[in-house]
């Protein structure tokens, strides 16, 4: 560049950059109604999901075709006796060869896939992804392995809202806001809990909470909830007679608040065991080569232990989603002490050993139906130990459920609101808010990641296991912002401008016919005297910036670079109408300044 040339247009009209190549933004009533048809597809998928499930289980379980199934009523024995070991095995096959033909993600619980989606893929999830999870996870819940429904539709949500995303060529973060409505608006239809679905999306998926990620989630949970209730009903996921709910009390309870800290540190302990568990049973599977041979070995294992409980209690209990177990649990069917631990322990190996040996489903109910049995043993020994305080096993059930939901997937707020949403009794609340601080502290002190985050640290690509806000974001430019710049012209030649640079500390705003032309940093630049003796300044400046005045956040700052795929920005002072002239800069933001803001945020 000589001194009569003229800069890049860029330079000139900084402002002017597009978004990216085929990347648009849209506004927030435009995000809105595209969250509202996620959440309609979600209660659809939701439906579609149930029905596939019975199907299944009527035909694997009895050799009959038929979509009528309460997965809260026992059914009766298979009619294929001891053959029923068999089942599972089977379906889990047939699973395996869908994982391993057309989508991998499809594989295990779900959520981490999301959750790796959001944080390493700039929230892209396949649109198959959603059609072999559905099948898959179907066919394996359908044939008895030990799984919960809830991951399936998350993925199912979260790969429509993506693939709605890419396909109308959105920015990232609307991309991602999308696919976590889609997530909510399945947790949402599944359990006929709004409220649960916004804060499961808030807590487990969004890296960020703001009015234009939290009203779309709203909205795509809202109707995605009343799509399912026009299409199902409105019955709740469980049946909670009004005559067991607990009473109503005067004055608190010593001894019930005694038994929820207990329950706590139980369930603390055993969300630590199942973390635990489960990834060594993942990392034995693994271990060996062949798939198919996985998931023999496993589900076998799973088919045996369905059976034997058939066989000792009258029911296959660990099979499957176990709803019927925690509605007979939590409806006031007293299995006693020692069943309701043995339910424990088994549903807990059950489900390791499914996810682990290759089949497709959630554990979010396996984990309710692990603090129903370990809740409800606690309630029993309660009610021996303080026969006149009138405890409740089904209450110490539903609080069990709610601990062990928070303390496996640390979504505290989602588990105590959806217990809540299922039972609609404020009683509960004090005593469950206790137990699920308690487990989620235990848990915590023995492992830092949860159930869904444990599996992505193995990979290598974890994700933070703290999301709040970054305070050092609401700070103004001028307080982040390098001040030790010259203004230099740009026809100076490069000899003349490190006369009066100091290599290690000064930028160099380029001023060209009074205009900011660009920025250079020439402690970033190899200098080599030879090879820039005869160049100018306005030679080696660089272009990729914007320009923002001193009263914006670091925050808008960083949200401009980002947009316009800039890496410094050029602080004036006052606004920032009209043409920026070179003496109204103030200040630079480049990458030590905002490394040094982000450290000083983390370490104060």
């Amino acid at each position: 560049m000589t001194a009569n040339s003229q800069p890049p247009a860029s330079a000139t009209v900084p402002e002017a950059a597009a978004e990216g190549p085929g990347e648009r933004e849209v506004t927030l009533p435009v995000l809105v109604l595209l969250a509202l048809v996620v959440g309609v597809v979600a209660a659809i998928g939701a439906i579609i999901f149930k029905y596939m499930i019975a199907v299944i289980y009527n035909f694997a379980f009895h050799g009959i075709f038929s979509f009528d199934l309460d997965p809260n009523a026992y059914g009766d024995p298979s009619v294929w006796g001891a053959g029923i070991i068999l089942v599972p095995v089977v379906g889990g096959l047939i699973v395996v060869w869908l994982v391993q033909t057309f989508a991998p993600e499809a594989k295990g619980h779900g959520v981490p896939e999301v959750m790796f989606a959001i944080y390493h893929r700039d929230g892209n999830v396949r649109g198959v992804v959603s059609v072999v999870k559905s099948l898959a996870s179907a066919i394996s819940i359908g044939t008895g392995a030990s799984v919960g429904r809830e991951g399936p539709i998350i993925q199912i949500g979260s790969s429509f809202g993506s693939t709605l995303g890419r396909r109308l060529s959105l920015v990232r973060p609307q991309k991602i806001i999308l696919l976590a409505a889609g997530a909510g608006a399945g947790i949402a239809a599944t359990f006929n809990t709004p409220l649960g679905g916004v804060l499961f999306a808030v807590e487990v998926l969004l890296p960020e909470i703001s009015s234009r990620s939290f009203l779309p989630v709203v909205v795509a949970t809202a109707t995605s909830t009343y799509a399912y209730r026009l299409m199902i009903g409105a019955e709740a996921a469980f049946h909670l007679p009004l005559w067991q709910q607990l009473p109503q009390q005067l004055a608190v309870d010593v001894t019930e608040i005694a038994l929820a800290t207990v329950t706590g540190v139980a369930i603390g302990l055993a969300s630590f065991l199942f973390v635990r568990v489960l990834e060594f049973s993942e990392d034995t599977f693994e271990k060996m080569s062949n798939p198919y041979v996985q998931n023999i070995i496993g589900m076998t294992g799973v088919g045996v232990l369905g059976y034997l409980f058939l066989l000792t209690t009258g029911q296959y209990h660990v099979l499957s989603v176990g709803y019927s177990t925690i509605q007979d649990i939590i409806g006031g069917n007293n299995l006693g002490f020692w069943v309701l631990l043995l339910l424990f322990f088994g549903k807990l190996l059950a489900t390791t050993v499914s996810l682990g040996s290759g089949a497709s489903g959630g554990i979010f109910s396996p984990s309710l139906f692990m603090g129903a049995t370990l809740g409800g043993a606690i309630g029993a020994a309660g009610a021996w130990a303080f026969p006149d305080a009138g405890h409740s096993v089904a209450a110490f059930a539903m609080i069990g459920m709610g601990a062990m939901v928070g303390a496996s997937t640390s979504a505290a707020m989602t588990a105590i609101v959806m217990i809540f949403e299922m039972t609609r009794d404020y009683n509960l609340i004090l005593p469950l808010v206790l137990a699920v601080a308690v487990a989620l502290g235990i848990r915590r002190a023995l492992i830092t990641n949860d159930i869904y985050t444990v599996k992505l640290r193995k990979r290598g690509r974890a994700i933070p296991t703290d999301r709040s806000t970054n305070m050092v974001l609401v700070q103004p430019a001028r307080e982040v912002m390098a001040r030790n710049f010259l203004v230099l012209d740009s026809d100076m030649k490069v000899t003349e401008a490190l006369k009066l640079v100091k290599i290690a500390s000064n930028r160099v705003i380029v001023n060209h016919n009074g205009r900011i032309a660009g920025f250079v940093r020439f402690a970033a630049i190899p200098y080599e005297a030879d090879r820039y003796s005869h160049e100018t300044v306005g030679e080696l400046l660089k272009t990729d910036f914007v320009i923002a005045s001193e009263d914006n956040s670091l925050n808008s700052v960083l949200t401009r670079m980002s947009r316009r795929k800039r890496s410094y920005a050029i602080i004036i002072k006052g606004k920032e109408a009209g043409v920026p002239r070179p003496e109204d800069v103030t200040g630079i933001i480049d990458r030590p300044e905002l490394a040094q803001a982000m450290m000083k945020n983390h370490y104060s």
